[in-house]
């Protein structure tokens, strides 16, 4: 049974994300791309500039991998919307993930810049998915002006300390009617598995993958995590219980008697 993520009209097979910094060259980024079979990547504007004598990280994507810019390095939301505009005329496409971030000591993101970001780059034709803190009336104004899907922080950027939000998560994932995709602080497949169980739509990984010692084996082992969380969240995972429950009836052993 196909069980593609839908976004914007085009379906994604892959549920798994992959950031594309912080990676030791882009000859490495490339192989976990494509032995993870990854189709979406986030790409900050500066590793696209066309005209720069440096390497162009877009020679380096799968063609079969779609360009999410990053608008990291925003401080509020005109310049997260001039950074989209420039990656747009630099040919990166439509697809942006809003981030806009003003604190330098946990690089937690403003959601209510990014909520104005939101607003002017839906009207744009944008494909705009908004990473923020997890808060549900700020993820329903953001569902109002036109994101195709709400990315909730796990945990700080980085961190590597999982889904510290989770209940936070579940409500958004019960409560709007978007794919929520957890994207920040993921750092073992366990976690994204997690993720996937209680019913996130895709999941977005980076410092986990990149600075691994075996990048590589880390993306293929990300996205098998993924793919068993929603698997698992498809086959209805039973409630926990708090007593015991056999698994094999109690009683009809030999020595009981009649």
């Amino acid at each position: 049974m196909e069980d593609s993520l839908e976004i914007a009209g085009e379906k994604v097979n892959n549920r798994l994300f992959i950031g594309t910094g912080k990676f030791a060259s882009y000859s490495i980024m490339k192989r976990a791309l494509e032995e993870a079979k990854a189709e979406v990547a986030t790409v900050a504007l500066r590793r696209v500039d066309a005209d720069s004598k440096a390497e162009n990280i877009l020679n380096y994507l799968p063609k079969s991998c779609r360009v999410m810019i990053n608008t990291s390095g925003a401080r509020d939301a005109d310049e997260a919307v001039r950074i989209g505009r420039l990656a747009k005329a630099a040919g990166a496409g439509n697809w942006i993930k809003i981030e806009v971030i003003r604190d330098n000591k946990y690089l937690l993101p403003d959601n209510l810049e990014t909520l104005k970001a939101v607003e002017i780059l839906v009207k744009e034709d944008f494909v705009v998915f908004p990473y923020m803190s997890p808060d549900l009336s700020i993820g329903r104004r953001m569902a109002e002006a036109g994101a195709s899907a709400i990315m909730p922080l796990g945990s700080p950027i980085g961190s590597n300390r999982g889904v510290k939000t989770r209940e936070l998560i579940e409500i958004m994932i019960n409560e709007i009617n978007l794919p929520i995709i957890v994207d920040a602080g993921l750092g073992k497949p366990s976690e994204a598995c997690e993720c996937m169980e209680i019913g996130s739509a895709a999941v977005l990984v980076n410092t986990a993958i990149a600075v691994s010692d075996d990048p590589v084996r880390m993306a293929v082992s990300f996205s098998k995590a993924v793919c068993a969380g929603r698997l698992a969240y498809l086959s209805g995972i039973p409630a926990a219980g708090k007593i015991a429950s056999a698994s094999s009836p109690l009683t009809g052993f030999l020595r009981d008697k009649k």
